[in-house]
């Protein structure tokens, strides 16, 4: 990991090395560049798995998994444009087919042209966490489990993010969000207590934008209505947590809502825009170098 700081006290934290590394190993270094981690609308079923003989040995061949479990780290470390990528290919490691490795070689050519990518925290930037969660409902062809996706910001900057498929059904978009927000709800009281440890405290409540008025709604609403009557109880302590005053859900349109990165594969443009807004932004090369590891 390399670590940049510019005259203006901006930091960027990169993996450059990393990915050369990456690529080199799986022979894409050579490959046109790509410019999303997925092809827009894509969609992975189990029918994609291995299921001839000839083909389950071929792809036992295939170094799928030692390629995924590189690319989780890069995302997990620097690259959360690379979250729902990774998140939806790793359903598929106990046997992908050819088409997994495929579109996994199409997230390698996306990385080729994006090696430069780092995270960057503004020099005087607030240190006020602001979040944002998103879904994808019944995403899932094989399962129709929702996708979630939460990011937290700092100093324009991501400091937390995490893509997860949902483990049940839900009957609507308003309890998919819903539960989504519980999982927002849970990183944030984190967050909290966090900054509070090394001395920062924060102001509350900490703010969670979503682009869902429903689950808006419904987190500052005291009442069970009946169409959310059926929800798990551990999903209401949100409501516990807004009303102490902890977190507060507010509205953002789904053009600016930038959890909605972690929840889909989406078009060049919007991408971009997403990545941009959430301060991953091609290192400067003149800045001064303050660390590499």
């Amino acid at each position: 990991m390399r670590i940049d700081r510019n005259p203006q006290g901006d930091i960027t934290l990169s993996q450059r090395a990393y990915c050369k590394c990456l690529l080199k190993q799986f022979n894409i270094d050579l490959c046109s560049p790509a410019t999303t981690p997925l092809p827009p609308g894509l969609v992975l079923s189990a029918e994609d798995c291995s299921s001839i003989p000839d083909e389950v040995d071929e792809m036992k061949n295939t170094p799928f998994c030692e390629a995924l479990g590189l690319l989780m780290w890069l995302q997990v470390a620097t690259r959360p444009d690379l979250a729902f990528s990774v998140n939806k290919l790793a359903r598929f490691a106990h046997n992908p087919g050819k088409t997994h490795w495929n579109v996994l070689k199409h997230t390698l050519a996306y990385i080729k042209g994006t090696m430069d990518y780092g995270i960057t925290y503004k020099g005087g930037g607030s240190l006020e966490p602001i979040g944002y969660v998103d879904f994808n409902y019944a995403g899932c062809k094989d399962t129709k489990w929702s996708t979630e996706g939460n990011i937290f910001m700092v100093a324009g900057g991501p400091i937390s993010w995490e893509c997860k498929r949902q483990d049940t059904v839900t009957l609507s978009m308003v309890e998919t969000e819903f539960m989504a927000f519980s999982k927002a709800t849970t990183q944030a009281l984190w967050l909290l207590k966090y900054f509070d440890e090394i001395g920062l405290p924060l102001p509350k409540p900490l703010k969670i934008f979503a682009d869902n008025n429903g689950s808006i709604s419904n987190s500052l609403n005291d009442k069970n209505h009946r169409c959310t009557k059926h929800i798990n109880v551990r999903h209401h302590f949100i409501k516990e947590h807004t009303k102490s005053g902890d977190v507060i859900f507010q509205y953002t349109p789904t053009s600016k809502n930038i959890a909605d990165i972690l929840t889909k594969a989406l078009p060049r443009d919007t991408l971009r825009k997403f990545v941009h807004r959430m301060g991953l932004n091609p290192r400067v090369t003149n800045a001064s170098v303050q660390g590499e590891c």
